[in-house]
């Protein structure tokens, strides 16, 4: 068999295994208030999150061009199925390695830092589209921040409507209003998530000469929405434990506001074609939240230890790429 397709065999199955693992490792964000809450069992919480990501990841191909092109330009990389793989296997260790030990990391950080990574190492920094690298940047840092200001103002909105209905009948009306949110959630993660191993396997194609447009090929919208909604299924206990309950106690009002705050800002991203961290995002609202609620209230070291993963992964996971193109080069 030719190496270029063998590459190009060995990327698809690395891509889809890492939407496969994205989706047990980011969706669980998706879900964790609700599942916290009760105001979703597990199951039915996964069933539903499986299902919107999948409809979600099918409807949208926007931020997968932007991973194909505004990175670095795929017609210009020599070697380029192997940065690709390298990048691939380096972002698949990271997921791993953060899903273990149950902090909620993320993947987006992980898959820009090690295609950059891998990409410099092959052919130096000027291989950087950066234009397109920094506005991905741009967006990774500040879309938390605007989730943890949304975050605050939708929980002071929903305090300041609902401060004269008892707390009973406002945590079991948001319950309820919490399964919509939880879907809405689930979907917006698909249209952005979803995306980005799109673009890679599109990526992958153009180097190996299977394709010379960066459209988005419908069996690779299929594979990989398919892919995320199968690593939904299985769920991601560990992220779930921390996002849902380690940050703050979260009742239905707070899971609500979180949700509706963090669908907000995933799906505005989407739209103007821009990869965000869910991860960052869900968390980040959910400080916000309870910050509006009381500050004291959030579990400020927990949250520290999680900011210091989102600084550390980009760096790290952009090394690891580096020294692993640098290994499989010697092969291929």
């Amino acid at each position: 068999m030719d190496t270029f397709l063998i590459l190009t065999i060995l990327i698809v199955f690395f891509a889809l295994a890492f939407d496969f693992i994205n989706g047990f490792h980011d969706t669980a964000n998706a879900i964790a208030t609700s599942v916290s809450t009760r105001a979703l069992s597990p199951r039915r919480a996964i069933i539903l999150a499986a299902t919107m990501n999948f409809v979600g990841a099918i409807t949208f191909t926007g931020v997968a061009k932007t991973i194909t092109k505004d990175i670095v330009d795929p017609f210009a990389i020599d070697n380029g199925s192997v940065v690709i793989l390298a990048a691939l296997i380096s972002a698949i260790i990271w997921n791993l390695v953060t899903w273990y030990f149950g902090i909620p990391s993320s993947s987006s950080h992980a898959l820009i830092g090690s295609i950059a990574g891998a990409a410099i190492s092959a052919a130096g920094f000027g291989i950087l589209n950066y234009k397109g690298f920094i506005k991905i940047l741009e967006a990774l840092i500040l879309s938390p921040f605007i989730a943890l200001a949304i975050g605050f103002l939708m929980m002071t909105l929903f305090k300041k409507l609902f401060k004269r209905t008892s707390l009973y009948k406002t945590n079991k009306g948001f319950r309820i209003f919490q399964i919509f949110t939880a879907a809405l959630q689930s979907f917006t993660h698909g249209t952005n998530d979803a995306q980005k191993a799109m673009g890679i396997i599109t990526m992958a194609l153009i180097a190996g000469g299977f394709t010379t447009s960066t459209d988005i090929p419908m069996w690779v919208r299929l594979a990989a929405a398919t892919a995320m909604g199968l690593g939904t299924s299985i769920g991601g206990w560990k992220i779930i434990k921390t996002v849902g309950g380690k940050i703050m106690k979260i009742r239905p009002v707070n899971g609500a506001a979180a949700d509706l705050s963090s669908a907000l800002i995933i799906f505005g991203a989407t739209t103007i074609h821009l990869p965000v961290s869910t991860t960052h995002v869900i968390s980040s609202a959910i400080m916000g939240v309870g910050s509006a609620q009381r500050v004291k209230g959030v579990k400020w070291g927990v949250a520290r230890k999680i900011v210091l993963t989102w600084v550390i992964t980009l760096p790290i996971s952009a090394i690891m790429a580096a020294l692993i193109y640098q290994i499989m080069n010697l092969f291929f």
